[in-house]
């Protein structure tokens, strides 16, 4: 099977389980709140944690779709993220995936309960699945770790709290690993303790998420000097707008390009063992050289 082949057939699984996420509560005045969810979550998007949350049960040993409600739950808590990220006391930002912010629709309050909302269903997701309590319990702990004050909250408000100031590459770093890294890395610790996985394996899967991340963020502050908003589907130019540091204003683009090899070269070999198709080598360079 190709990498296009089975990634392909991953978002054969996540896509419909994503826009059925909410079909039983639908007949009930909250219907609104579920439209406001629904818009953000089937937005599209390259569906990257999700996949992996995939790709990590399959190498450890379970059928993907038994794993299906954890990726489900990961792509939630990333799209809560977003709606709360583009909100206007956030980044106010106008453009999403090509389509106008959550808040631009639906306003700004029913956003930001459409993310609350999403932030809970994820666990809802993982607690109501199928699979043993022992991996249930194991998932919402990494995902709460994921999701809080070492993870994007943590991360959102250092950034916010950055604005204006210069910040040293250890600080970026730490910024980074938190509102970016840890939802990636916590996207393959899920895939590996969703199929029962031991400690070592759930260390691995995370240590190769969190090099990803690291990559995947550089990458981005280039795109967003480089790119243009019709290829990007967000705007371009905002971080120099809010004035916020960056990999891209600490070290120019050329040595940015050579950083994003290098850890995606680490990424790749953190895996070397267990990635015996390829997929998740094939993944990080394609991430790395990514134009959207």
């Amino acid at each position: 099977m190709t990498f296009d082949e089975r990634y392909q057939g991953y978002l054969s699984l996540i896509e419909p389980a994503l826009s059925a996420a909410f079909a039983s509560q639908r007949g009930f005045e909250f219907d609104g709140l579920l439209d406001a969810m629904s818009y953000s979550l089937t937005a599209g998007g390259k569906r990257i944690r999700p996949v992996l949350t995939l790709e990590f049960a399959r190498i450890n040993g379970l059928e993907p779709e038994k794993a299906l409600p954890v990726a489900c739950a990961v792509e939630m808590l990333h799209t809560y993220s977003l709606i709360h990220d583009d909100l206007p006391c956030m980044d106010n930002d106008d453009l999403r995936r090509g389509k106008p912010t959550n808040h631009r629709v639906f306003g700004e309050s029913t956003a930001v309960l459409a993310g609350d909302a999403l932030q809970a269903e994820a666990f809802g997701a993982i607690l109501r699945s199928a699979l043993p309590v022992e991996a249930r319990a194991s998932c919402a702990e990494i995902l709460a770790g994921a999701a809080g004050v070492d993870g994007i909250c943590g991360g959102q408000y250092m950034d916010l709290s950055a604005e204006g100031h210069a910040l040293s590459a250890d600080e970026l770093r730490s910024l980074q690993g938190r509102k970016t890294g840890a939802l990636l890395a916590g996207a393959c610790m899920l895939g590996a303790a969703a199929a029962g996985a031991g400690e070592k394996a759930v260390e691995t899967a995370g240590q190769y998420g969190a090099q990803l991340g690291a990559a995947f963020q550089i990458r981005d502050d280039m795109l967003d000097v480089m790119s243009t908003e019709s290829e990007l589907g967000k705007p371009i130019g905002s971080d120099k707008r809010d004035r916020k540091s960056t990999f891209m204003s600490l070290y120019g683009e050329e040595k940015c390009a050579r950083m994003v090899r290098e850890i995606t070269e680490v990424a790749c070999s953190t895996v070397k063992g267990i990635d015996t198709d390829g997929f998740l080598t094939e993944l990080a360079g394609r991430l790395a050289g990514r134009r959207k």
